[in-house]
């Protein structure tokens, strides 16, 4: 084979020698024309279009040349190696592979492929199923495969530069080319061409071109330092905001707070041309005639859930970090940050986050202790038997999760809750068997058929609402609680879809038992935790008191960034403790009800273990060993082929999915010994035990 391969290099070579040369000798020009067909390849691939990639090309010249610059720039790095051949194929690759993702990106949502995707490749892995088929993904790594097997091939035998490498020559020109890039890059700045702020990050690739926009939103993350930032200045600010709420304070006692963020909630009668069966979301719809409501302005279209949360949570806006970046896996990995849960905990609240998908999920495991919360339950502290069509789980599991955090405490709570019930991806076939709501109106029948899963989806959500408001009725304590959407879906929609004329808009109500007076207005996602504060007259935290105090302010949007800036990345003098932040990670407690083991019943083949609160994330520990673990109920785990020791210790523990095997929270550890069981003791109750479940993690969705 190797001397089958060195054979045919040598003709390769003699034959392409002459090409080669010409290449070599024209090769600036052949970058050139490379680059600008490489990124034509890119825009048409990304916009799933060849003629809006020719608009684009013709309409934004000067984009599209910038964009084509970049990519030649990349080629100068060809002149300092002699594989050649290689290396502009290399860089083809990286290239076309880039406008590839970002396409396939885009056919599955609206935000396109950033630079902190790249944080996120775990959790889009974990997920990967619920929008791909097996063939599609196979297809998709064969590819991928497939390509880096070519380039090795490339590296090992195609020919090489025979010539002189003049090293200080090449440099200069990659010098040069480095120059005027940097040149071409601060007049098109000054000349509009480009941006350095997205506000719509799908929009802004549309304008900029993919190359420029990637780039600046994975170099470009956390904030700059503002130009008036000072001690006097963020001093003035915060004893501005104390002043003006100094005398609101009263000693009332306080509700319960539930702030439930609804996943890709909206009104989908504002979609104008739809048409629909009936009313699909009747109860959201008469609460906001009944309570204080009106329109929802969030970060995102289409995707960015957790930046939602971000911003509800904290009542910060990330306007002011990097383009397309998530707050939870950068800054908030490494330093806790201000938020309501920190300030409602100093007003002596218990605080608890809920989420009915995995807890690893955009870090959510660890972010959620750097944010001030007592207790997080995940999806692996709940029953998942009821899940969609499409694997995520539903959103009635929610209420009792919600309960258990009201009557784990004497305190008034604070519960943060995350819905997936509306999760994407929406099938294009008919998957519902007697839908409620008929859904007709849309261009194709696939998109017919998304439209009518979608919808049915936010259907059953509706009523999940309903229900969970007659059981907080029931339950007798003051609450008060905030639903809103966390972005609209993707499927396609554009503004001249919408009534509103706008897609970051979704619509928020906040329903009460205590007599609040009804209040419409647009509030944006940073402002709706410090306004439920204030109509239930809490006044605590840095920025949640600015904005009680300043939201209608003249200078309310720098001041913001100032703040902002420095509780997160200055020197805290919001805080006057010396650069220090006062905020400690919480010892977050993972789930209110953790697995305990009564009894362990050993038989000849396997292993039961009885106990409660057993989901199908709890796994057994024998002498501190995992083994594998199949879910029966909620009662019952059994495990194959286990020789239990006298004395064995038995713990049960909730794990994360996942290779890693990433251990939430444990139970107790049971004492195993035979002599305390006889035959017919071991064997009563196994008879009749349903096996719902399967190995490692089942009725897992994801």
């Amino acid at each position: 084979m190797r001397t089958f391969f060195k054979e045919n290099n040598e003709k390769c070579s003699r034959v392409l020698a002459k090409p080669i040369a010409i290449a070599n000798r024209f090769s600036l020009l052949l970058h050139a024309v490379l680059s600008w067909i490489i990124y034509f390849i890119m825009e048409a691939v990304s916009r799933h279009s060849v003629l809006e990639a020719w608009n684009f090309m013709t309409e934004s010249t000067a984009a599209f040349a910038y964009n084509s610059l970049m990519i030649f720039m990349s080629f100068m790095v060809v002149y300092l190696v002699r594989r050649r051949i290689f290396m502009r194929l290399l860089l083809t690759f990286f290239w076309l592979v880039l406008g590839i993702i970002n396409g396939t990106i885009l056919s599955t949502r609206v935000t396109p492929f950033t630079g902190q995707d790249m944080h996120l490749i775990t959790d889009a892995l974990d997920i990967v199923g619920n929008y791909m088929s097996p063939l599609q993904l196979i297809q998709k790594v064969g590819s991928i495969v497939l390509g880096a097997a070519v380039l090795v091939l490339l590296w090992k035998y195609a020919p090489k530069y025979k010539g002189k490498l003049r090293y200080p020559l090449n440099l200069a020109a990659l010098a040069a080319v480095i120059g005027l890039f940097a040149g071409a890059t601060r007049v098109c700045l000054e000349q509009r061409v480009l941006s350095t702020y997205f506000g719509n990050i799908a929009f802004a690739y549309q304008d900029y071109g993919l190359p420029y926009c990637f780039f600046c939103s994975l170099l470009a993350t956390g904030m700059d330092e503002p130009y008036e930032y000072s001690e006097e200045a963020i001093q003035a600010i915060v004893q501005r905001d104390e002043e003006t709420l100094a005398d609101e304070d009263n000693d009332s006692e306080k509700p319960n707070i539930i702030m439930l963020q609804l996943e890709t909630f909206f009104d989908p009668t504002t979609v104008e041309f739809l048409e629909f069966s009936e009313d699909p979301i009747p109860n959201f719809r008469r609460l906001m005639e009944e309570y204080s409501s009106g329109a929802f302005k969030v970060p995102s279209v289409g995707a960015g859930t957790a930046n939602t949360e971000f911003e509800c949570i904290t009542g910060m806006n990330l306007r002011y970090f990097g383009p397309g970046e998530y707050p939870y896996k950068t800054i908030l990995k490494e330093t806790t940050c201000e938020s309501v849960a920190y300030d409602l905990r100093e007003a002596g609240y218990a605080t608890h986050a809920i989420h009915n998908n995995k807890a690893t999920f955009y870090s959510r495991a660890d972010v959620f202790s750097n944010l001030g919360f007592d207790t997080y339950t995940s999806k692996e502290y709940m029953d998942v038997s009821n899940t969609t069509e499409n694997g995520w789980l539903k959103d009635e599991i929610l209420i009792e999760h919600i309960m258990d955090c009201l009557n784990s405490t004497a305190r008034q709570d604070f519960i943060y809750t995350i819905s997936v019930q509306g999760h994407g991806e929406y099938p294009t076939e008919p998957v519902l068997e007697d839908p409620a709501i008929k859904v007709t109106g849309a261009e194709t029948e696939e998109k017919n058929y998304q439209w009518e899963y979608y919808v049915n989806q936010l259907h059953e959500m509706d009523q999940f609402i309903a229900d969970l408001i007659d059981t907080l009725d029931a339950y007798g304590e003051d609450y008060v609680l905030v639903m809103y959407g966390d972005h609209l879906p993707t499927l396609g929609l554009t503004v001249e879809d919408v009534s509103n004329r706008y897609l970051f808009d979704t619509s928020y109500v906040i329903v009460d038992n205590i007599g609040l007076e009804k209040v419409d207005q647009t509030l944006c996602s940073y402002q709706i935790a410090a306004e439920v504060l204030d109509k239930v007259d809490i006044h605590v935290g840095t920025m949640m008191q600015y904005h009680q105090a300043r939201r209608k302010t003249k200078w309310y949007l720098p001041d913001m960034e100032l703040l902002q800036y420095d509780l997160l990345y200055g020197e805290r003098y919001a805080y006057d403790m010396d650069g220090e932040t006062p905020f400690e990670p919480v010892d977050m407690q993972m789930g209110i009800n953790q697995p305990s083991v009564r009894n362990v019943v050993a038989l000849e083949k396997m292993t039961y273990v009885f106990g409660q609160n057993f989901t199908t994330a709890t796994k057994v520990y024998v002498d501190g060993e995992y083994q594998t673990t199949k879910f029966i109920n909620d009662h019952v785990l059994q495990l194959k082929k286990t020789v239990l020791e006298d004395d064995a210790l038995i713990a049960v523990k909730q794990v994360a999915p996942g290779r890693a095997k990433r251990v939430l929270s444990e139970g107790n550890t049971y004492s195993f010994h035979y002599e305390n069981t006889d035959e017919t003791e071991n064997t009563e109750g196994t008879e009749n035990i349903e096996e719902t479940g399967t190995e490692e993690g089942a009725g897992e969705t994801e």
